[in-house]
């Protein structure tokens, strides 16, 4: 059960990393100054997929971290 929790939580990993990678950039930089940078700061729907989709996989591996470190399943 353990080797099927290792798996599952390699698998979150590689997918938060990938995931995360995907996503845009949301540093203001200079527009941060005046205020200027919330003007364009609505997300399209894929953006908000894809940070749902991120959520979920960051619960798995949370829970298969705690699982895995508190010896719960053996």
């Amino acid at each position: 059960m353990v080797n099927i929790l290792w798996t599952i939580e390699t698998v979150a990993a590689v997918l938060l990393i990938i995931l995360i990678l995907l996503h845009s950039p949301k540093g203001d930089g200079i527009g941060g100054i005046g205020g200027a940078s919330h003007v364009f700061a609505s997300q399209k729907s894929a953006e908000k997929g894809l940070n749902k989709l991120t959520g979920i996989i960051c619960a798995i591996f949370i829970i298969c971290t705690f699982l895995i470190g508190f010896g719960i399943i053996k």
